[in-house]
């Protein structure tokens, strides 16, 4: 039986090893990417129309919004789309209407559905609205500073640049689940993101921003090529680059508002997008459990005792992963309101569940979005149930 304890251990240091040499490589990326060479803002900037598709009216939905009313840009107009009178959100579109007068802010009333993908419906809806030949389409959660439309604009002046799209910080409302939420984003997908952008991958795309010229939209079949999507901004990536066209992850590092009233709530969005990154990368997705850093690491402590010779070198693998993890955490604290420690005993919670979603989301392919239930399959396609 020697032998066989000896086994366990030795997979338990692996398990030690990845986890920590995870741990420590995502640190480094994330540092790599604030170290990054920034795009220069050309003298002179296009038009650009804003889409901006509204459903309900969540928390911070009108400071959201000014926030793109107050660009520090020559030419921009914005479209609000909603899909019925009766959506709250309509209020806060005609109040910021009414407030930015000078502005040119056009709001789209319509419930056409073109397809299972309710935002991308309404956002067809209003691109007939749209005055310009550049585009910006963003989420409502998404709040920028007046040098944003100029930032995610710039990589376009690059003809062989198709696609703009941001990375951004989640910041919560005070509700506990809201603030696991957001530590989904800030602690395990945007660094995700950064070290596949370390070693240039270029797959990222998100919603909360899709900057791009209107010709290549029409280059790649519109928006109908979209409407049936999940994960509609990853697919306008796949054909724009298939149309040989760049993908640039802008400078610019967006806030968006994260609100999670229940722990229910919490579970259903993360399942959702996790569900999606299964569509996606249909291959690598059980891989995904090697960047759960802390359950790796228990995982390996809990083998490793079985061979006590080796009771220095887990510890000090495990004390790298612990050390790493924290630095990763609060290297996004700056900037916010909280205390920097407000946090910190939310982090085995945060990375136990986000491994738990991880798991379930391989029994489910059923997602709730905006009210609506869908059937996902494997090819990203929705179909709505209910």
């Amino acid at each position: 039986m020697l032998w066989f304890q000896s086994a366990i251990a030795i997979i338990g240091l692996v398990c030690l090893g990845v986890a920590a040499g995870y741990a420590v490589l995502v640190l480094v990326a994330v540092l790599a990417w604030q170290l990054r060479k920034r795009y220069t803002v050309p003298l002179d900037l296009s038009a650009v129309t804003i889409l901006k598709p509204l459903y309900g009216a969540e928390p911070g939905l009108y400071e959201n919004l000014r926030s793109f009313c107050r660009q520090n840009h020559p030419k921009y107009q914005i479209v609000f789309g909603v899909g019925d009178h009766t959506d709250p959100a309509l209020r806060v579109a005609k109040r910021l209407a009414s407030e930015f007068a000078h502005l040119p802010i056009d709001i789209v009333v319509s419930s056409a559905q073109h397809g299972s993908n309710r935002k991308i419906s309404s956002l067809i809806n209003m691109l007939a609205h749209a005055q310009h030949s550049v585009l910006a389409i963003s989420d409502s959660d998404a709040r920028v500073g007046p040098d944003y439309l100029a930032s995610v604009t710039a990589p376009l002046s690059d003809s062989e640049v198709g696609l703009v799209t941001c990375i951004y910080r989640g910041v919560p409302t005070r509700q506990l689940w809201s603030r696991l939420g957001a530590m989904y984003i800030n602690d395990w997908y945007m660094p995700s993101v950064m070290l596949a952008w370390l070693f240039g991958h270029q797959s990222y795309v998100s919603g909360q921003t899709l900057c791009l010229r209107r010709r290549t939209l029409d280059r790649v079949g519109g928006l109908r090529a979209l409407v049936n999507h999940l994960a509609d901004d990853y697919h306008l990536g796949e054909l724009v680059r298939s149309a040989g066209l760049r993908i640039v992850l802008s400078d610019y590092l967006l806030e968006a508002e994260h609100h999670e009233p229940s722990l229910d709530q919490l579970l259903r969005h993360e399942l959702r997008w996790m569900r999606t990154i299964h569509v996606l990368r249909p291959g690598g997705f059980r891989m995904i459990f090697f960047t759960f850093s802390l359950p790796m690491a228990l995982v390996g402590m809990a083998f490793s005792v079985a061979e006590p010779v080796f009771a220095e070198l887990p510890r000090l693998f495990f004390e790298i992963m612990v050390i790493a993890r924290l630095a990763l955490h609060f290297r996004h604290r700056p900037g916010d309101d909280r205390s920097t420690l407000a946090d910190i005993w939310l982090l085995p919670a945060r990375d136990l569940l986000i491994c738990w979603v991880w798991c379930r989301s391989f029994f489910i392919s059923r997602i709730t979005w905006r009210g609506h239930e869908f059937d996902v399959g494997d090819d990203g396609i929705m179909h709505r149930v209910s």
